[in-house]
């Protein structure tokens, strides 16, 4: 169905109707008209010649490169807190070698390693290694583990203490 038909079938408009006004051009002089462009202006501004040259040619590069800047030096300071935190870590092994006592403990370490390992092994090869006997070496081990840990702790600080 088209506009006209459904206009006919609607009620008939009588002459002495009134019509709706027409618009016509509304004119108000009370707006201001400066915030208009003004159209006479040079819409191309002019730069110079060496511009495209310039490192920098925009206020936003500037921002971004200031920007990138203080994130770099941010990222260098972490790096070197983090270099400083892990040569303090690191460098107890390094500083201790001459230390006796670090010796000493080095020393016991490996000569229990190497004994519990031996013994280990040839009560295995007799077919007498057993769960219980694991279990009462590494009770042995905690123990001097704990003993040797206080007696170094006492000669590091009064006898040998670290530079």
């Amino acid at each position: 169905m088209s506009y006209a038909d459904a206009a006919a079938k609607g009620p008939k408009q009588s002459p002495e109707d009134p019509r709706p006004p027409v618009g016509g051009v509304y004119h108000d002089e009370s707006e201001s008209t400066a915030s208009l462009i003004d159209v006479d202006s040079p819409h191309v501004q002019t730069v110079e010649s060496g511009f495209l040259k310039q490192d920098v040619q925009t206020t936003t590069q500037a921002e971004r490169i200031e920007r990138e800047a203080e994130e770099k030096e941010k990222q260098e300071d972490e790096e070197k807190k983090k270099a400083k935190a892990h040569k303090a870590k690191s460098s107890g092994i390094c500083e201790n070698t001459s230390n006796p006592v670090f010796l000493a403990n080095a020393a016991i370490a490996t000569v229990v390693g190497a004994g519990l390992g031996f013994g280990a092994y040839k009560q295995h090869a007799r077919g007498n290694l057993s769960w219980e006997l694991v279990g009462l070496s590494a009770g042995a081990v905690g123990i001097f583990g704990a003993v040797d840990y206080f007696v170094s702790k006492w000669f590091l600080q009064n006898k040998f203490p670290p530079k």
